[in-house]
């Protein structure tokens, strides 16, 4: 396992409950740091709480809504008391629920606005105000791929990655003075069992599969080690950057085929190129 340098620190997760959270906040505990985990249901920061402990390391569940201000400073200030002073935060609570825009409701797109990026905010905000009072601590916020494009029913969760970009990068600005590094790691596709039973599968090869150069889907934990990095002393004149961590998805227009040249009549009459991996 790779040693992010975080022993003894302490990392405050939320949407830590599950998928990427998770994982992140796995992860950071395995490499001796002391995490808090926030979720919008209860149950699950308690179980990942549980999981961390089993590790050996210090850790607690919460209950948050991103949505509630108050909720938001009581949580951070319980979490301070409790495992000291945050040197990391990952704020990784999201919605991505699909919806056509012509038939988008207000409430749908209020709700997603209001967790991805409203929510962030208020969840970012009580552990800024305390960081760039210690002139020490690093921030990672959760974007996406659809945070740099669009995304044909999901609109309202493009327009709330693309404002969780612009986010990370105006506090990147308004906090580096006071030694508060604030950075975005962007995913691609990620495996999990709700994807896979939401996506029809001929979609997921033909489309997603197809368009992916590593020819594959992201496994949770991959989005962990780059948020970790960020995270630790490595990156430490790292700020205002988004880190795409796609499997190479974003990297070009006109990919097919795990990134094969399809368009060049020379190269598949060679033979350059067989059946996608």
């Amino acid at each position: 396992m790779i040693d992010y340098g975080l022993k003894d620190r302490v990392i405050f997760i939320t949407g830590g409950g599950s998928g990427i959270g998770r994982a992140i906040a796995l992860l950071a505990a395995r490499g001796g740091a002391r995490v808090a985990v926030a979720d919008a249901v209860a149950e699950r920061a308690t179980q990942v709480a549980a999981e961390l402990r089993d590790l050996g390391m210090q850790a607690m569940g919460e209950l948050l809504d991103v949505r509630d201000s108050q909720t938001c400073d009581n949580v951070v200030a319980r979490v301070e008391e409790q495992l000291g002073p945050l040197d990391g935060m990952v704020a990784c609570a999201g919605i991505s629920p699909p919806s056509a825009a012509t038939d988008m409701g207000d409430e749908t797109w209020s709700r997603c606005l209001d967790v991805n990026l409203t929510g962030m905010f208020r969840s970012i905000r009580p552990v800024g105000q305390r960081m760039v009072q210690r002139k020490r601590g690093a921030i990672v916020t959760i974007s996406s791929v659809d945070g740099l494009g669009g995304h044909a029913g999901r609109a309202h969760y493009s327009a709330s990655k693309h404002g969780v970009i612009g986010l990370t990068r105006a506090l990147a600005i308004e906090w580096g003075r006071h030694g508060v590094r604030v950075n975005s790691v962007a995913p691609g596709v990620v495996d999990t069992p709700l994807l896979r039973a939401n996506i029809p599968p001929d979609h997921l090869q033909y489309a997603m599969l197809d368009r992916i150069p590593m020819g594959r889907l992201a496994r949770a934990e991959e989005q962990a080690g780059p948020t970790l990095f960020l995270l630790s002393d490595a990156a430490s004149y790292l700020t205002g950057s988004v880190m795409t961590v796609d499997g190479g998805t974003s990297a070009g227009y006109f990919t097919r085929w795990n990134g094969a040249d399809l368009g060049s009549r020379a190269l598949l009459e060679a033979g350059a190129y067989g059946e996608p991996q």
